[in-house]
Formats: structure tokens, C-alpha cells, sequence
């Protein structure tokens, strides 16, 4: 009866590190509401065989022995898509969050926020992981279900990874340079981070939800983003035209300025990435294989 209970709790911490997004066990004992010491005694063993890596996913390669503990029996191909959805809106939220306290910081030219936004930024590489580490395991427990729809979640989980990483680019220029964004170029900057944080949450919508009616919306704010893009670099080259050439700071200041412009611009690409992920998991219309730099004309044309 002992060796019952122990099983259906090891279970129990299973499915939270399956479809949850735990980075202690602490947080596995809270929310099972057992002991942090139970948890380390029943996960111990299979972090020592590597079916369990710290904090905390589940090995693909390890997944016969997985299934020995869990259960050899199939879990259906919808539930699992599910739970990776729910991971995946989990994901979206923290990344648009992460975008947020990111230019508020790059804004305000506030050092601690912008440390406080690269910590979220472990969080959503943990997050990618799950996500990444669930579709796997999704693929080997159904191996008769359709691989391409559920890669696509895994795809758009790196695509929002590097949403993230594009938005440390503003924290770390708050952090490394010594002067904040002048009023001319900030009115710039801020109309890029609006246009892209709508496209950010505009794709999400299209991919989790099927708005597909909302693709057009994003390939207008594309155009804008771009048009911001040209406006910001020559507002910078004018400055830089102005600036001393021994002043090696501020030559180094506009240079990390052009940085999180491109950031906005790479923003924005990344989320038509995700409308095109989504018209080929509704409306099976393969991606583009044309080299980047004549995609973006191909893309408008195809939304026409």
C-alpha cells in the first residue's frame, strides 16, 4: 500500500514538471502540497539516471524509462496538445512582460529594472525548454500523430525565445551605456516598441486563437515598423555627424542606439514568422524558402 501511494505521488510530481513550468521543488512541494524533502527523496533517482534534469524537464531520450514510472499507456495526441498550448499562452505572457519591463527600463534609463528584465529572460530560455521538451515527448508517446502540427509549437516557443533575447538587447543598454535616449530619437523608439508589441501580441493571437483575420493587421504594422526603422537611423546618423570623432563613448552610445533599433525591426520580422507558422497549421500553406532578404517583399505581396 506504502509503494501505491509513493507511486501515484511520484506520478503526481511528474505531471507538474510535465505540464507545468517548475523551476524549484520547492514549487513542486507547494503546489502538491507535500514536504520539499518527499519531493528531493522520490526525484532524487531519476536525476541521478538523467530522466529528470535540473529545473526541472523531463529527458526525451529517457523516455522508455519514463514510461516504465509513469505508465507505458498512450496519452491522446489532443491532451497533450493542450497542455503544450496552455505552456505555450504561459510563454507568450511572461515574453510580453519580459518586452515591457525591458523598454520601460531602456525609457527611464533605470539600471534596476533592466536587471530585473534579464532575470526574466532565464525564465523564458526555462520556459522554451519545457515547451520544447513537452513536444518530444508528445511525438514519442504518439508517434502516429501528425509531427509538422506539433513541431509548430515547438517552433513558435523559439521564435518567442528570441523575442526575448531581442528584448535584452534594451536592458543591456541601459546597464552599459552612460547616457540615456535624448527626447528626438526616444519618440522614435517608443512608436517601435508600440508597433512591435502589437504585432508580438497580434501573432500570439493568430497562432493560439485562429484569428487568422488579424495577419493583415500585422503585415501593415510590419510596414510601419520599418518606415520607423529608416526615420531612427537617419536621426542617429545626423547625431553622429554632430558628435566629436574623439568622443569614443558616444560613438559607442550610437552604436548600441542602432543595436535596439535593429532589436525592434527583428521583433517585428520574428512575429511575421509566427503568422506564417500559423497559415501553415490552419490553412496548410507551406513557408517560404526564399533567402531573407527578398522575403519581406514576397510576404507583402502574398497577404495582397
Amino acid at each position: 500500500m506504502a509503494k501505491k501511494t509513493k507511486n501515484t505521488t511520484l506520478k503526481a510530481i511528474l505531471d507538474v514538471i510535465r505540464y507545468e513550468n517548475p523551476s524549484t521543488q520547492d514549487e513542486i512541494a507547494e503546489r502538491l502540497g507535500i514536504t520539499r524533502r518527499y519531493v528531493t527523496k522520490l526525484l532524487q533517482p531519476l536525476i541521478s539516471k538523467k530522466i529528470v534534469k535540473r529545473a526541472y524537464v523531463i529527458e526525451p531520450k529517457k523516455i522508455d524509462e519514463f514510461l516504465e514510472i509513469y505508465g507505458s499507456e498512450n496519452i491522446p495526441v489532443e491532451q497533450g496538445t493542450l497542455r503544450i498550448t496552455e505552456l505555450l499562452e504561459g510563454m507568450a505572457d511572461h515574453v510580453y512582460k519580459q518586452l515591457e519591463m525591458s523598454f520601460e527600463a531602456l525609457s527611464q534609463y533605470d539600471s534596476e529594472l533592466a536587471n530585473e528584465a534579464l532575470k526574466m529572460d532565464f525564465i523564458t530560455n526555462n520556459m522554451h525548454e519545457k515547451i520544447r521538451t513537452s513536444v518530444d515527448m508528445a511525438l514519442s508517446m504518439n508517434p502516429s500523430s501528425e509531427s509538422s502540427k506539433i513541431n509548430a509549437f515547438s517552433e513558435v516557443a523559439y521564435d518567442l525565445e528570441r523575442i526575448g533575447d531581442h528584448s535584452c538587447q534594451f536592458a543591456n543598454f541601459t546597464i552599459k551605456e552612460s547616457y540615456n535616449v535624448d527626447p528626438d530619437m526616444l519618440k522614435y523608439i517608443e512608436e517601435m516598441y508600440e508597433t512591435s508589441k502589437k504585432m508580438v501580441s497580434y501573432s500570439m493571437d493568430v497562432f493560439l486563437n485562429e484569428k487568422l483575420n488579424l495577419k493583415d493587421k500585422v503585415m501593415n504594422y510590419e510596414e510601419k515598423i520599418h518606415i520607423l526603422q529608416k526615420r531612427a537611423l537617419n536621426c542617429i546618423a545626423i547625431q553622429m555627424a554632430e558628435a566629436s570623432f574623439d568622443d569614443t563613448e558616444r560613438s559607442t552610445y550610437y552604436l548600441s542606439l542602432s543595436r535596439v533599433v535593429k532589436a525592434f525591426e527583428r521583433i517585428g520580422d520574428i512575429s511575421i514568422e509566427i503568422i506564417d507558422i500559423s497559415r501553415e497549421y490552419y490553412e496548410n500553406i507551406p513557408r517560404t524558402t526564399t533567402p531573407e532578404q527578398f522575403r519581406r517583399k514576397e510576404r507583402k505581396n502574398s497577404y495582397l
